[in-house]
Protein backbone atom coordinates (compact mmCIF):
# COMPACT_ATOMS: atom_id res chain seq x y z
CA UNK A 1 0.00 0.00 0.00
CA UNK A 2 1.21 3.36 -1.17
CA UNK A 3 2.06 5.70 1.70
CA UNK A 4 -0.59 8.68 2.29
CA UNK A 5 0.30 12.50 1.91
CA UNK A 6 -0.78 14.15 4.25
CA UNK A 7 -1.00 18.34 4.82
CA UNK A 8 -1.43 20.35 8.05
CA UNK A 9 -2.17 24.41 7.42
CA UNK A 10 -0.25 26.68 10.33
CA UNK A 11 -0.78 29.92 11.41
CA UNK A 12 2.54 32.10 11.53
CA UNK A 13 3.32 35.87 11.56
CA UNK A 14 4.24 35.36 8.18
CA UNK A 15 0.78 34.03 7.02
CA UNK A 16 -0.22 30.55 6.52
CA UNK A 17 2.31 27.92 5.83
CA UNK A 18 1.37 24.47 4.09
CA UNK A 19 3.37 21.44 5.64
CA UNK A 20 3.39 18.27 3.78
CA UNK A 21 4.64 14.84 4.78
CA UNK A 22 4.90 11.37 3.65
CA UNK A 23 4.51 10.48 6.99
CA UNK A 24 7.78 9.80 6.91
CA UNK A 25 9.43 13.00 6.51
CA UNK A 26 8.62 16.74 5.69
CA UNK A 27 8.32 16.97 1.84
CA UNK A 28 7.43 20.33 1.86
CA UNK A 29 7.03 24.13 3.57
CA UNK A 30 4.40 26.39 1.51
CA UNK A 31 3.39 29.69 1.69
CA UNK A 32 0.51 30.95 1.63
CA UNK A 33 -0.83 31.53 -2.23
CA UNK A 34 1.50 28.87 -3.27
CA UNK A 35 -0.31 25.53 -1.25
CA UNK A 36 -0.69 22.82 -3.66
CA UNK A 37 -3.80 20.74 -3.44
CA UNK A 38 -2.23 17.34 -3.33
CA UNK A 39 -2.52 14.83 -0.39
CA UNK A 40 -5.12 14.98 2.30
CA UNK A 41 -5.68 17.04 5.15
CA UNK A 42 -4.65 15.29 8.26
CA UNK A 43 -2.17 14.83 10.91
CA UNK A 44 0.82 12.62 11.78
CA UNK A 45 3.82 12.47 13.66
CA UNK A 46 5.87 14.15 11.53
CA UNK A 47 3.28 17.32 10.45
CA UNK A 48 2.71 17.61 14.52
CA UNK A 49 6.97 17.90 14.93
CA UNK A 50 7.27 19.78 12.43
CA UNK A 51 4.79 22.40 13.40
CA UNK A 52 5.87 22.46 16.92
CA UNK A 53 9.24 23.36 15.50
CA UNK A 54 8.28 26.19 13.65
CA UNK A 55 5.82 27.54 16.48
CA UNK A 56 9.12 27.32 18.70
CA UNK A 57 10.87 29.19 15.92
CA UNK A 58 8.70 32.23 15.40
CA UNK A 59 8.58 32.46 18.97
CA UNK A 60 12.44 33.15 19.03
CA UNK A 61 13.06 29.59 20.95
CA UNK A 62 13.99 27.68 18.15
CA UNK A 63 17.21 28.22 15.83
CA UNK A 64 17.71 24.84 14.25
CA UNK A 65 15.53 22.08 12.65
CA UNK A 66 15.40 18.63 13.76
CA UNK A 67 12.97 16.77 11.15
CA UNK A 68 13.21 13.92 8.90
CA UNK A 69 13.57 15.85 5.43
CA UNK A 70 12.58 14.38 2.55
CA UNK A 71 12.81 17.20 -0.64
CA UNK A 72 12.90 15.23 -4.09
CA UNK A 73 16.05 17.20 -5.65
CA UNK A 74 18.77 16.38 -8.19
CA UNK A 75 22.31 15.52 -6.64
CA UNK A 76 23.68 18.88 -6.89
CA UNK A 77 20.21 20.99 -5.18
CA UNK A 78 20.49 18.17 -2.24
CA UNK A 79 24.11 19.56 -1.56
CA UNK A 80 22.56 23.05 -2.23
CA UNK A 81 20.27 22.64 0.46
CA UNK A 82 22.46 20.59 2.71
CA UNK A 83 24.87 23.54 2.32
CA UNK A 84 22.38 26.12 3.34
CA UNK A 85 21.17 23.79 6.18
CA UNK A 86 24.93 24.63 7.35
CA UNK A 87 24.08 28.67 7.50
CA UNK A 88 24.17 29.57 11.02
CA UNK A 89 20.86 31.29 12.43
CA UNK A 90 21.38 35.06 12.48
CA UNK A 91 23.84 34.92 9.36
CA UNK A 92 24.02 35.58 5.91
CA UNK A 93 26.02 33.81 2.82
CA UNK A 94 25.85 34.81 -0.59
CA UNK A 95 25.02 32.87 -3.67
CA UNK A 96 29.00 32.95 -4.63
CA UNK A 97 29.45 31.76 -0.54
CA UNK A 98 27.64 28.75 -1.11
CA UNK A 99 29.25 27.84 -4.50
CA UNK A 100 32.65 28.06 -3.13
CA UNK A 101 31.45 25.82 -0.36
CA UNK A 102 30.43 23.44 -2.62
CA UNK A 103 34.14 23.40 -4.34
CA UNK A 104 32.30 24.81 -7.40
CA UNK A 105 32.86 28.38 -7.53
CA UNK A 106 31.59 29.09 -10.81
CA UNK A 107 28.47 27.99 -10.04
CA UNK A 108 26.59 30.84 -8.64
CA UNK A 109 23.99 30.79 -10.96
CA UNK A 110 23.21 27.41 -10.65
CA UNK A 111 23.44 27.99 -6.73
CA UNK A 112 20.61 30.70 -7.25
CA UNK A 113 18.72 28.32 -8.98
CA UNK A 114 18.82 25.22 -6.70
CA UNK A 115 18.33 27.93 -3.75
CA UNK A 116 15.18 29.41 -6.00
CA UNK A 117 13.71 25.88 -5.66
CA UNK A 118 14.64 25.05 -2.30
CA UNK A 119 10.94 22.98 -1.39
CA UNK A 120 11.50 23.67 2.59
CA UNK A 121 11.99 27.04 3.52
CA UNK A 122 12.30 28.29 6.66
CA UNK A 123 13.71 24.81 7.98
CA UNK A 124 16.09 24.79 4.92
CA UNK A 125 17.11 28.27 5.43
CA UNK A 126 17.27 29.28 1.75
CA UNK A 127 16.10 32.91 3.46
CA UNK A 128 19.70 33.67 5.10
CA UNK A 129 20.88 33.95 1.23
CA UNK A 130 21.77 36.90 -0.50
CA UNK A 131 23.33 38.60 -3.19
CA UNK A 132 26.96 39.74 -3.02
CA UNK A 133 26.72 43.16 -3.04
CA UNK A 134 24.52 41.85 0.53
CA UNK A 135 21.28 42.89 -0.83
CA UNK A 136 18.06 40.44 -0.44
CA UNK A 137 16.94 39.00 -3.45
CA UNK A 138 14.55 36.73 -4.67
CA UNK A 139 12.36 34.26 -2.19
CA UNK A 140 9.33 32.18 -2.63
CA UNK A 141 7.04 34.21 0.17
CA UNK A 142 8.39 37.41 -1.41
CA UNK A 143 10.83 40.04 -0.12
CA UNK A 144 8.76 41.20 2.58
CA UNK A 145 8.65 37.91 4.19
CA UNK A 146 12.18 37.58 4.01
CA UNK A 147 12.88 40.75 5.57
CA UNK A 148 10.93 39.76 8.23
CA UNK A 149 12.56 35.87 8.52
CA UNK A 150 15.67 38.12 8.90
CA UNK A 151 14.62 40.46 11.62
CA UNK A 152 13.41 37.81 13.89
CA UNK A 153 16.98 36.20 13.60
CA UNK A 154 18.26 40.10 14.32
CA UNK A 155 19.60 40.30 11.06
CA UNK A 156 18.61 44.06 9.41
CA UNK A 157 18.86 44.41 5.49
CA UNK A 158 19.12 48.32 4.34
CA UNK A 159 16.83 48.84 1.24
Amino acid sequence: MADTTRYTIIDTPIGKLRLVSDGKALLRVEFQGQHGNDGEAGDDAVLARAAGQLQEYFAGRRQHFDLPLGADGTAFQQAVWEALRGIPYGELRSYRDIAKTLGKPRAVRAVGAANGRNPLPIVVPCHRVVGSNGKLTGFAGGLDCKRRLLALEGITIAD
